[in-house]
């Protein structure tokens, strides 16, 4: 895979994740939580093949989606208590993530999180799993006013970090990371472990998809020595 260069010619110097379904597997975890939210709320054939397309949206946007309502305050409160009782029991990292963080780190990359999590899930599922030391800048849904697929919350990491959109990749699952990074002028890249699919994130306009973390090294131009 060759290195991700800007027009100009310039190394990639910035990396933003998306969190869920990204680089922490909570795939599971979110299916179960709005399973849990919603029972009594939608037709009994409501299951996991209508909630895993909208993943990585806004939480309550998700919700007037699935229920056709404009008040979801109380299934909102309900899927957070279920999702942070079973939080740390039910979240892990995808393979190679913390190596290729790491490596990131060591090269002296810029490294950031943009997500559509709130602010203390976020620190809490990156302390858990040892990876919050390494980044640079986290910016949350509680951090801006437009969520992905606005370019706001990749241009705040971007302006965070001292770094240029077009020197920065976005790495995500969805098509709303895919989109934000497009808009913010950055590099957007998808992750073949998506559970909605390599093709829509093709179709969504990713520069590139990677079938492992480590792939990441070489489009920064890192190459496998002293890895």
């Amino acid at each position: 895979m060759e290195a991700a260069e800007t027009r100009s010619g310039a190394k990639i110097t910035t990396v933003l994740f998306d969190l869920d379904g990204t680089i922490i597997d909570t795939n599971e975890l979110i299916i179960q939580s709005f399973m849990h939210a919603l029972r009594g709320h939608v037709p009994e054939s409501f299951g996991r093949e209508r909630i895993i397309p909208s993943m990585g949206e806004p939480l309550a946007v998700q919700m007037k989606h699935f229920t056709g309502r404009d008040d979801v305050a109380a299934l909102v409160g309900s899927y957070r208590e279920y999702n942070l009782l079973k939080h740390d029991e039910m979240v892990s990292l995808f393979p190679g993530v913390k190596e290729t963080i790491e490596r990131l780190h060591r090269e002296g990359v810029r490294i950031g999180v943009v997500t559509t999590k709130m602010r203390e899930t976020t620190i809490r599922a990156l302390k858990l799993l040892e990876i919050y030391s390494y980044m640079d800048t986290i910016v949350t849904l509680d951090d801006v006013e437009n969520a992905k697929p606005h370019p706001e919350p990749v241009e705040k990491a971007v302006a965070a970090l001292g770094s240029k959109a077009s020197e920065t990749l976005m790495v995500g699952d969805s098509s709303v990371d895919i989109v934000s990074a497009l808009r913010a002028g950055a590099v957007p890249v998808g992750v073949a472990w998506s559970l909605k699919g390599e093709e829509l994130l093709r179709k969504s306009g990713a520069s590139y998809i990677v079938t492992e973390m480590g792939e990441l090294l070489a489009l920064c131009g890192i190459g496998n020595e002293g890895a």
